[in-house]
């Protein structure tokens, strides 16, 4: 029920979301363009693009390597956590639960279900990872 400015009430439909989600530049959704501004804003690099000075030839190894660790340590993660109950803890100290199912290729959203909120219950839900500041689970 919600109240206008004169306290009248205003009765509701029970509000139906709808959720679209982009389409990749490839036939098969996987991915985006890398010189699109999109990607280039989300996922920068700190390895330098320009020709290979001595000192980029002795960093870019490490860098590389420690990347695929990283990379190899979250994918494992994310497999672990699939149909557990997850506690995602985010921005102004909202904590939520939900069970993992799945995430986008970019890692950029948790698909889960059986969302508890404080305000409510969502059968299935897109979480955005950046509105996320940790999740925790029982292996």
């Amino acid at each position: 029920m919600l109240f206008t400015e004169g306290n009248e009430r205003l009765n509701m439909t029970t509000p139906v979301s709808v959720l679209r989600l982009p389409k990749g530049p490839d036939p098969n959704s996987r991915g985006f363009d890398p010189k699109s501004p999109r990607f280039i804003a989300l996922c920068r690099t700190s390895i330098a693009t320009s020709p290979a000075s001595e000192a980029d030839a002795e960093q870019l190894p490490r860098e590389q390597h420690a990347r695929s660790v990283l990379r190899e340590s979250f994918l494992r993660c994310l497999l672990s956590m699939a149909n557990k109950k997850i506690q995602f803890h985010m921005y102004e100290r909202v904590t939520v639960e939900a069970t993992f199912r799945a995430s986008d290729i970019d890692v950029l959203n948790f698909q889960v279900s059986d969302l508890h909120t404080p305000i409510g219950v969502q059968k299935e839900a897109l979480i955005r990872c950046q509105d996320v500041i940790l999740f925790t689970f029982d292996a």
